[in-house]
């Protein structure tokens, strides 16, 4: 069953999940990125700039450099073929992510702005309905 990891009370959602992916890429882990576009592009363009001296590769998953780099971003997974390289998905959207329970891992950002809060929550209840074991990193005080 897939391990659930949600990471709350954040602040910026965007520049946490920037430190998440840096900690995976740090430790061998390649990832995918699940986000809106608008989002998508906002949560790229922080990747190149959050740490000036530490670069984590990445590209879009329909990339042609796809296949050479552990960091896909993507606004869709139906699009993609399951890559035994990816098995953490790290979902920026709003919605439950389709196919989620194909990854080992999912990790949930929700940062403090109130449309991530319901949106958190209701991906919350909807894991937790569904009998997942969910692990709950609550960040500040």
């Amino acid at each position: 069953m897939t391990r659930i990891d949600f990471h709350s009370n954040v602040g910026d959602s965007i520049a946490y999940a920037c430190r998440l992916v840096r900690k995976a890429y740090l430790s061998g882990q390649p990832l995918i990125v699940l986000a809106e576009p608008e989002r998508l592009k906002r949560f790229d363009e922080q990747l190149w700039t959050f740490k000036p001296l530490e670069f984590v590769p990445h590209c879009m998953a329909d990339s042609a450099l796809a296949a050479e780099t552990p960091v896909w971003l993507t606004a869709s997974l139906e699009s993609l073929v399951q890559s035994p390289l990816h098995q953490i998905l790290l979902n920026l959207g709003a919605a439950v992510p389709p196919q989620f329970a194909r990854f080992e891992r999912l990790l949930e950002v929700v940062g403090n702005e109130e449309h991530e809060l319901v949106a958190g929550r209701d991906r919350y209840r909807f894991y937790r309905d569904r009998g997942y074991v969910l692990n709950n990193y609550k960040q500040g005080g």
